[in-house]
């Protein structure tokens, strides 16, 4: 029986088309770059996210949720190697994945609909008293 916390979460199953842009580190501002995202069950307990960005690898998470405290957690991986751990929201259709880490503190926030999600990342290098823009994301959802 799939977990009922992370039923919610179905809304990201499936396979997606990825746009980055609007990121401080490419040559402007108005480049962008193109992908594609897959995102699947994984058993009962999971949700996987797979993403890659012109062909290369850009991240992978995992979604879950802690027992102990009915938290929604999300596991990441990036081919650097970089692995961190996100805690995340997902509330009617605004998807919120946070990190507060001594090195750096790091948000996604993005409006989820059927066809599409909106999103950014933003970085703060302060403990979160201010924050700087890294990237927007945009996933539309392929036809099938």
């Amino acid at each position: 029986m799939r977990n009922p916390a992370l039923e919610p979460l179905d809304a990201l199953i499936g396979e997606w088309s990825l746009t980055l842009t609007n990121a401080w580190f490419l040559a402007s501002l108005d480049v962008e770059q193109h992908g594609s995202a897959t995102a699947r069950w994984l058993g009962d307990a999971f949700i996987e996210l797979e993403a890659d960005l012109e062909g290369q690898p850009l991240w992978h998470f995992a979604f879950g949720r802690t027992d102990a405290n009915g938290e929604l957690v999300a596991l990441y991986h990036d081919p650097r190697p970089t692995s961190r751990l996100f805690r995340m929201t997902f509330v009617e259709g605004e998807l919120t994945l946070m990190r507060q880490d001594p090195d750096f503190h790091q948000r996604f926030i993005a409006t989820v609909t059927p066809a599409r999600i909106d999103g950014h990342w933003d970085a703060s290098d302060d403990g979160g008293a201010t924050w700087r823009k890294d990237f927007d994301v945009i996933l539309e959802r392929a036809e099938t």
